[in-house]
């Protein structure tokens, strides 16, 4: 099937709204793994990320009536995600700690490469992690969006509430800070 027959996500979203329940099925079958990879890169925790994703679903279908095509489907679904993760934080008041076992699962990746290059390999992913976690939270937000969501500035702009040249600035600021992390 032709990428460009494909319907937009807010058509599916429309569509749903109009009743189609197997545009929502599309809708969560495009976002799913990009909004739990997200939110779980985010919490560090299984658990609460289950939780959470669960709970922005639950948001996006309480919201399916009102939803109007004002923003893309995407940005819209990433702020509702940020809004709950904002509202974690407050409550939690703390910054969480990595997990116990990220050592473990990080090892656990297996490829057909030499130990030594692995264990290269290992140590720098575990570097970049450490660095990552010494980013202040809004930082390390704007990053992932930016990398792993591959989002736009003025998307993660809309997400988080802040303009764009603050997102540039939080982009550049984290930047530096993962490589004088990774130099050092």
């Amino acid at each position: 099937m032709d990428a460009l027959a494909l319907p937009t996500d807010e058509a599916l979203m429309l569509a749903w709204a109009g009743g189609d329940l197997h545009a929502f099925e599309a809708l969560y079958g495009r976002h799913r793994s990009r909004l739990y990879s997200f939110l779980l890169r985010q919490l560090r925790d299984g658990a609460l990320a289950d939780e959470m994703f669960q709970d922005v679903w639950q948001r996006v279908i309480a919201a399916r009536a009102g939803w109007q095509p004002e923003a893309a489907f995407t940005t819209w679904l990433f702020r509702i995600a940020h809004n709950r993760l904002n509202d974690h934080w407050r409550a939690a008041r703390h910054r969480p700690s990595a997990p116990i076992d990220a050592d473990e699962r990080v090892a656990a990746i297996t490829d057909a490469r030499t130990p030594e290059t692995q264990l290269s390999d290992f140590e720098q992913r575990r570097q970049l992690q450490l660095a990552m976690e010494q980013l202040p939270p809004e930082q390390r937000e704007v990053l992932q969006l930016r990398l792993e969501q591959e989002l736009s500035l003025e998307e993660i702009a809309d997400i988080t509430g802040v303009g764009r040249e603050t997102v540039k600035s939080r982009l550049r600021y984290a930047m530096d800070k993962l490589r004088a992390g990774l130099s050092g």
